[in-house]
């Protein structure tokens, strides 16, 4: 409302400035022509002296507001145009914005980050459906051809069992992928951090340990803690999914009989976290693409996961204005270092 006022005043002042100047115009036009010795014109008719300058006043007007108008209405033309192709839904058109802080360039930079948005949610829908519809169908297919397998009554208890059991399996991947979808969906439009709270994060990286022992037991890994004591004020089960990811990553990819290193420390501008893994490592094709959505460095699909994971963790960092890197070579293990701001911290 007060921007709306502000902008209802700058028309007033606007029009004001235009009268005024065009009087101002017309009485230098009067004095000049009287200094010529023009006046006689006006003294035999004093009577059409004002509707002179009335008529001249307005021709002035006219022709500043004219010549202003083109400058002042030039941007409002071009977002009434822009606004235009939004709505065919070609969201890639910007308009131009000016250098100053008045209403009209807040509305252009308002209007060209709407635009941004909205392209960036059109990517985002094309590529969820092009890259989900792909993905679920794999599932789906074996979970169908197995089920009609298991229709034959001739079929043995070891193939049945075995069946079922791929079933079970594929079931569990589509339902672990359409949690991670809807919860990488929900973190792709999110752009702040809600729901935060006091709380230590040594402390929540070692619960995220203890959650998954039963998958590190089952690879009879060792794991290594070294953790500082850190209170963070954060999203508790934002970050809990971060670290839950990059540990399923570390204990996916060791090899059996291994062990897992998991570290922290901070300087004067972050906290970070290293979780590092004895697995074969990545080459440089796999680390350009580990954080692209659906992408899996395990071309046999051997592996696993719906790759996923690591997109929600690229994200998560993004909201938290953090970093991540990464370190591996075929054969030497991987890295994941975590970078938070330690205006995050208590």
């Amino acid at each position: 409302m007060n921007k709306y006022n502000t902008l209802n005043k700058m028309v007033v002042l606007y029009v004001l400035f235009i009268m005024l100047f065009a009087g101002f115009m017309t009485s230098i036009l009067f004095f000049i022509l009287y200094s010529i010795g023009v006046s006689q014109i006006f003294l035999l008719t004093p009577v059409l002296t004002p509707f002179i300058a009335l008529l001249i006043s307005s021709i002035i007007g006219t022709s500043i507001s004219a010549v202003a108008n083109e400058k002042v209405l030039r941007p409002l033309n071009q977002l009434i145009k822009a606004t235009k192709i939004i709505s065919t839904g070609n969201f890639d058109v910007r308009v131009e914005e000016m250098n100053n802080i008045s209403e009209i360039s807040s509305l252009l930079r308002g209007f060209n980050h709407m635009a941004k948005e909205l392209d960036s949610i059109e990517l985002f829908r094309n590529d969820f459906i092009n890259n989900f519809s792909h993905e679920i169908k794999t599932p789906i297919v074996s979970i169908s051809g197995f089920a009609k397998q298991l229709r034959n009554e001739n079929l043995s208890p070891q193939k049945r069992k075995e069946y079922t059991d791929i079933i079970i399996s594929e079931s569990e991947r589509l339902s672990n992928m359409s949690t991670n979808i809807l919860l990488l969906t929900n973190y792709e439009n999110q752009q702040i951090i809600t729901n935060q709270s006091e709380y230590e994060l040594d402390e929540q990286i070692r619960n995220c340990i203890i959650l998954l022992e039963k998958k590190w037991t089952k690879k009879n890994l060792g794991i290594d803690i070294d953790l500082i004591p850190v209170k963070m004020f954060g999203n508790a089960e934002m970050l809990s999914h971060l670290w839950l990811n990059l540990l399923d990553n570390a204990i996916k990819y060791s090899a059996y009989n291994g062990h897992i290193s998991i570290s922290s420390s901070q300087d004067a501008d972050s906290i970070q976290v290293m979780i590092s893994d004895c697995g074969n490592g990545m080459d440089d094709e796999v680390l350009k693409n580990i954080f692209v959505k659906f992408y899996q460095g395990d071309k046999s699909h051997i592996m696993p996961g719906n790759g996923l994971g690591l997109s929600i963790v690229k994200r998560i960092v993004e909201l938290y204005d953090g970093k991540i890197a990464v370190k591996s070579k075929p054969g030497q293990g991987t890295t994941f270092t975590v970078y938070l701001p330690k205006s995050q911290a208590v």
